[in-house]
């Protein structure tokens, strides 16, 4: 599972063989959850508040490059690095 960034213990990935609606998996502290790209989770937990307000930050700043790897992904290409939170 390709991972696309990393920052503040969070890791974000996503499947190459993946369903739709576009998502990505995301890990902290050994819970994880799934995010859909408007920021919902639609599938696990996080625990840490701070670290789902990180998430949805993130992928507020990064949605278009998110929707540009997924495509990469569904066509069987490799998706490229996502730069993390500062």
């Amino acid at each position: 599972m390709p991972e696309l960034s990393r920052f503040f213990g969070i890791i974000i990935r996503m499947y190459f063989d993946e369903h739709n609606p576009p998502h990505i998996h995301v890990e902290h502290q050994g819970d994880k959850a799934v995010f859909a790209f408007n920021g919902n989770i639609t599938r696990g937990q996080l625990k840490s508040r701070t670290a789902i307000k990180l998430v949805r930050e993130w992928i507020d700043l990064h949605v278009s490059e998110l929707q540009e790897d997924w495509e990469l992904a569904q066509a069987g290409n490799p998706i490229k690095k996502i730069n993390p939170l500062d």
